[in-house]
């Protein structure tokens, strides 16, 4: 199982390493959209019993993604007006109020209806597509992987320091493996992480966002951040939870599923980015 682990981890690195430095933006667009798809294909599974509908449907999303990166690399103002205004701002809004709130009563509302469930997927991957895809188009692979590396940070720490010091369970009815100790760790660790690339990794997100905030506001939007992305772990575990299953699928052999590896990003992603366009 760990030789399984680890060999699937060299594969996606190199995957990723090799999108991120090719010469034009289509790998990673190509990347970000599959990746996409296979996640809200993993989420609806969790959801929706409509196999039929949910396959066909994450197909159709993305080629939709597909036709949008196009939209995204020559600049189309209709599309960054529609995500700016509408996709990113409605799956902030998910993961402010509808997710936490769902988290801390460890539960669905039995009246949430199954296609209500299936729609914010779709909102908030697609807003994950679009935020993670404009970041790379914009600002380039610095700005992407240093994003990508706090939340990281966040869980790395948060795994490490748990195992070590945790003695006071998060959420026990959603996923008890997670203490408080170990969720300050991550979120200390992932804000230590956003000021030194601040300081020392030029164009990196967080040196995009320091002449705009400072450094006060930059640790504050590391801790909300860092924060934020446990939320995004959480809801995961309480679908998987809901649906009785132990990962979201098993597309990546000894990792699970996609969604199981950006859990954590669905949060961050949209916030992050509407912090450089409006911020």
């Amino acid at each position: 199982m760990l030789r399984q682990r680890i060999l699937t981890a060299i594969v996606l690195l190199l995957i990723v390493a090799a999108a991120v430095t090719a010469s034009t933006p289509w790998p990673m667009l190509a990347l970000l959209g599959i990746m996409t798809g296979c996640a809200l294909w993993e989420w609806w599974r969790l959801v929706w019993a409509n196999a039929l509908a949910r396959n066909a449907g994450a197909v159709l999303v993305v080629c939709v993604l597909g036709v949008a990166s196009r939209l995204l690399v020559d600049g189309q103002p209709g599309l960054m007006t529609l995500s700016n205004t509408l996709i990113l701002p409605l799956a902030l809004l998910f993961w402010l109020l509808a997710a936490p709130f769902m988290v801390l009563r460890a539960q669905v509302p039995a009246h949430c209806p199954t296609i209500g469930l299936a729609l914010a997927g779709l909102v908030t991957l697609v807003a994950t597509w679009y935020a993670l895809a404009w970041l790379f188009v914009q600002h380039g692979a610095a700005a992407l992987i240093s994003l990508w590396a706090l939340i990281w940070c966040a869980d790395i720490a948060a795994y490490f320091v748990g195992r070590s010091l945790g003695r006071h369970k998060l959420a026990p009815k959603v996923s008890p493996g997670k203490s408080w100790e170990g969720a300050v760790g991550g979120v200390i660790f992932a804000t230590l992480w956003l000021l030194a690339c601040a300081a020392w990794w030029p164009d990196s997100y967080g040196a995009l966002l320091l002449p705009r905030l400072g450094w006060s506001g930059l640790i504050v939007v590391g801790l909300v951040l860092a924060a934020w992305s446990i939320i995004g772990d959480l809801f995961e575990s309480l679908l998987k939870r809901r649906a009785g299953v132990k990962d979201s699928s098993q597309l990546l052999p000894g990792h699970g599923g996609v969604y199981d590896r950006i859990d954590a990003v669905l949060p961050v992603a949209p916030a992050a980015v509407l912090l450089l366009i409006f911020g």
